[in-house]
């Protein structure tokens, strides 16, 4: 039996070339359909990472109680005093609270490819925002200065966005904006944002109070002895979360989403090459038959016939799949984009092919192979040896 295996699917192979254009239809479509899954799999990938880079265990924001979004939180500059004394916040030297309370708000910034307005979040920070955000470093000019219009880009936004170098001026809701230098924030989403003195862009846009507070705690620790402690303050309506928690479930969503469109779209793709190599594989047995046939009258069995037709069909798929995650590796692993994020404001992200991905789009290349094959190499394995003997 296994000499038998051996030879069928030695035969096999070796008659590819003479099939060369119809064997490519199966590699070409599965190559196509891998390279849509890897790649959209990947914005989903990258955006996640991108968002879930945001923050440490020992971070926390402070939001408004109920609010699920920094963008429609409000709290008080008394509330900023009551958190700031919670027990559980990091010190400086001066035995302050490293404790930065902020203000999003959303801009209209023009694209660098088409010109037209994207929403960018513009961030307003506390003073202690260098030791509350350590991993944010300025690689490009200078940090900008407070009660001034001045504001720093991150390197993301600073990319795809028009405007954004140093010493360049902005117009933003009605105010002009000197963009004093670039920053980078380890590649989490804030690169996509600005950022600027947050009573600065309180003044500017007329309103008063922050969105959030963001602190150092004393450890990871600490988070439930400071949680607890402002949750149960009467005088507080506030949801206190680790920021690595807060930006997991801001991705949450939109990496669903694109992971349903992306395995959607691969699916459709998919059947179609399923059939395309139903197609071809039953082209190459009817081409063969006289083959097969001779092969079933010297004794071999339907099971050997059966299994190298499901092989040949296998390579080709497998072929492809490789590809297909070669290609989508090569053109958009660290391409860099943008979508609308939680807060309807553009996140700047890179497109990540893991090899997860690349195993996960491989395996669908073969299951496509064992599918488009199996039912001709049935056809094959039952194909009558007369009948075939006498078509030849």
């Amino acid at each position: 039996m296994l000499k038998q295996l051996i030879a069928v699917i030695s035969m096999s192979l070796q008659t590819v070339p003479q099939r060369l254009g119809a064997s490519s239809v199966i590699v070409i479509g599965i190559a196509g359909v891998v390279a849509v899954l890897v790649s959209v799999l990947a914005m989903g990938a990258g955006f996640q990472h991108t968002l879930a880079d945001s923050g440490r265990d020992d971070r926390v924001i402070i939001l408004r109680g109920g609010s699920d979004a920094e963008l429609n939180s409000n709290l008080t500059r008394t509330d900023i005093d009551t958190i700031g004394n919670a027990p559980g916040l990091a010190k400086d030297a001066d035995g302050k609270a490293l404790l930065s309370s902020e203000l999003v708000t959303v801009v209209n910034v023009p694209k660098l490819d088409t010109g037209t307005d994207a929403n960018v979040t513009m961030r307003g920070v506390g003073l202690k925002l260098a030791e509350v955000r350590p991993e944010l470093k300025i690689v490009s000019g200078k940090m900008f200065r407070p009660a001034v219009r001045e504001l720093i880009a991150g390197v993301g936004a600073a990319k795809l966005f028009r405007g954004l170098t140093v010493g360049s001026v902005l117009r933003l809701r009605n105010a002009d904006w000197t963009v004093t230098g670039i920053f980078s924030s380890n590649g989490d989403v804030h690169e996509s944002e600005l950022m600027a003195d947050v009573d600065t862009v309180g003044s500017s846009i007329e309103r008063p109070g922050y969105s959030s507070a963001v602190g150092l705690l004393t450890s990871a620790a600490a988070f439930t002895a400071f949680k607890d402690s402002l949750t149960s303050d009467p005088q507080l309506k506030v949801d206190v979360q680790r920021e690595r928690e807060y930006y997991a479930k801001q991705s949450a969503g939109l990496t669903k989403t694109i992971n349903v469109v992306g395995t959607t779209v691969a699916v459709i793709m998919a059947i179609g090459a399923m059939f395309g190599a139903l197609n071809t594989m039953y082209s190459a047995v009817a081409a063969r038959s006289l083959e097969i046939a001779t092969l079933r009258a010297i004794g071999f069995g339907a099971f050997p016939v059966l299994f190298g037709v499901m092989i040949e069909s296998l390579l080709l798929s497998l072929l492809g799949g490789v590809i297909g995650a070669s290609l989508a590796w090569m053109f958009f692993n660290g391409h860099t984009v943008s979508t609308l994020g939680a807060a309807f404001a553009q996140v700047v992200f890179q497109l990540i092919v893991t090899d997860t991905l690349i195993i996960t789009g491989i395996i669908w290349a073969c299951i496509i192979g064992l599918l488009g094959g199996f039912f001709p190499a049935l056809r094959a394995a039952r194909l009558p040896v007369a009948e075939a003997l006498r078509a030849g």
